[in-house]
């Protein structure tokens, strides 16, 4: 071989972990003409998007609801494919419903003059400031979603171009105290400030550049796929296969190996050794870093500096199912948001003291009043969801001698404020505590999502879709840039694609024999 000649493996790829920014990334690297082999620890493709089942009962593990399906739709077409051929997607109406501890309630939609007469209804002196409000989420989300949000940031230079863009958006201010400037009522302040939970940050704390999400659910609408983010996430693996990829389930990667200075290929748990052009890494930045990369020096990402860093909160999770309710409950919908009597002062329990309270807020997903698929005829699926303290630091939560009994707590808030008589029909039980998504994800400290998304952890500041530690390496999902959510983790994709070049061509047979000579 020439000098010149391409590295045997220059046309191969490989990417570590089948979340949906690995998925995206596969689809992504296939369409530029590489070969692609996708390999993750789980049975099932999705990640924190994959499903487990229980008596019958399909329970969607993580994300619930779809946001932007304009970013599928892209993905899809540059793999030369049609998006809702493969995924049947469904407008959610109302998106959600906020309940309160006085008995007052919420309920989010589209329609715009259908969201003032909510918000008058509640609090008619706030109508004009919700009116601002949504001005200023649709220019935070021009700057922060579709402009810096689906470029690199991997360049100090890249950061210094959007300063300006951050001074005149406040990015200083944070989500709480722009919804608090706007408005006055405590239940709408809540309402307009919460959505970074959804993201793994405190609204007291993080940048108000994510009111961008109220623009994002107006503008597109949230949608749910039939068969949960499980279908999406098979739909995927078949565009996948069909560009000639290989997926492989079920084996976990015990080293990115690194020659030199670059990124080669991995090793497996097995001890199986393969080699490839690029390497794709969509398990958590701080996992790759850590133990990925364990026996090379890193300059940034030093287990020191992961330390130091504020992770997202954990999650409680309860997916259960019931017997014969179908049509029961018939004011309680798809998706429904129960407060604690408490805001400020969870928040500040689950992210600043790390204390895990007796109160809890939840987060119910019904999905069976859409899709029965994922119940017993004439049953019912759910999934309850509260945020509680990550395991960062001594002192973190025992869930081995607290998840059950958190677990009767939940099932009594539940009982007394949306489900009566449920516990009584329960027909399928898992739990997940931060300690399961630790241990099912090597997710550290068992984070719900990757890095807690800061002013000063996010864009730039984040692990960069380039790695800085090693060459020919490349990062995707919730915890490198742009961050967590659904939008987000394929969009990292997206900026990875910008990042990669295409294959290099192959080859025919005299075009080596003559490059031999």
């Amino acid at each position: 071989m020439t000098e010149d000649a391409p590295h045997p493996h220059s046309e191969t790829a490989i990417v570590i972990g089948a979340g949906l920014g690995g998925l995206s990334a596969a689809m992504r690297l296939g369409a530029k003409g590489y070969r692609v082999t996708l390999i993750d620890r789980l049975d099932r493709a999705g990640g924190r998007g994959s499903s487990l089942t229980r008596n019958g009962h399909r329970f969607d593990l993580g994300p619930t609801i779809v946001t932007v399906p304009q970013v599928f739709e892209q993905l899809w077409a540059e793999c030369g494919r049609d998006f809702h051929t493969d995924v049947d997607l469904r407008p959610m109406d109302p998106y959600y419903e906020i309940r309160w501890d006085d008995g007052s309630r919420f309920a989010v939609r589209q329609n715009e003059e259908a969201m003032l007469a909510e918000v008058a209804r509640l609090s008619p002196r706030d109508v004009p400031g919700y009116r601002k409000f949504l001005i200023d989420s649709e220019r935070r989300y021009q700057f922060g979603f579709e402009g810096l949000g689906r470029r690199p940031m991997n360049r100090l230079m890249d950061l210094i171009r959007e300063i300006p863009g951050f001074v005149r958006y406040r990015a200083d201010k944070s989500v709480y105290a722009h919804a608090a400037a706007r408005v006055k009522d405590p239940r709408l302040r809540m309402a307009l400030s919460f959505h970074p939970l959804f993201i793994g940050g405190d609204p007291l704390h993080v940048t108000s550049m994510y009111i961008l999400v109220s623009y994002l659910e107006k503008e597109f609408g949230v949608h749910y796929a039939m068969g949960g983010v499980q279908a999406m996430a098979d739909a995927m693996v078949r565009v996948i296969q069909d560009q000639g990829g290989t997926v492989r389930l079920g084996e976990e990667i015990d080293e990115i190996l690194v020659e030199n200075g670059r990124a080669t290929g991995i090793r497996t748990h097995d001890g199986e050794i393969l080699r490839a052009g690029i390497v794709v890494s969509n398990a958590d930045p701080g996992h790759t870093y850590d133990r990925l990369l364990r026996n090379h020096r890193k300059r940034r990402w030093t287990p020191a500096r992961l330390n130091r860093a504020r992770w997202s909160m954990g999650l409680f999770v309860w997916y259960f199912g019931t017997r014969g309710t179908a049509g029961k409950w018939s004011d309680v919908g798809h998706h429904t948001i129960l407060n604690s009597p408490r805001y400020k002062g969870l928040l500040h329990d689950i992210f600043m003291k790390r204390h895990l309270a007796q109160d809890m807020s939840i987060y119910l997903h019904r999905p069976s009043v859409t899709d029965p698929s994922c119940a017993p005829e004439g049953d019912d699926t759910f999934y309850a969801l509260s945020p509680v303290p990550n395991l960062h630091g001594a002192g973190s939560v025992d869930w081995a001698e607290q998840a059950e009994s958190y677990r009767q707590n939940m099932a009594q808030v539940l009982e007394d404020k949306l489900l009566p008589g449920f516990a009584d029909r329960l027909s399928a039980s898992e739990v997940f505590t931060p300690d399961t998504f630790q241990a099912r994800y090597l997710s550290p400290h068992g984070a719900g999502f990757s890095l807690e998304p800061r002013i000063f952890q996010s864009a730039w500041f984040r692990p960069h879709n380039i790695s800085e530690e090693v060459d020919n390496l490349y990062l995707v999902g919730a915890g490198t840039h742009p961050g967590a959510g659904i939008p987000s983790v394929v969009t990292s994709s997206e900026v990875l694609s910008q990042l990669v070049p295409d294959a290099p061509r192959s080859m025919s047979a005299t075009e080596t024999k003559v490059a031999a000579e």
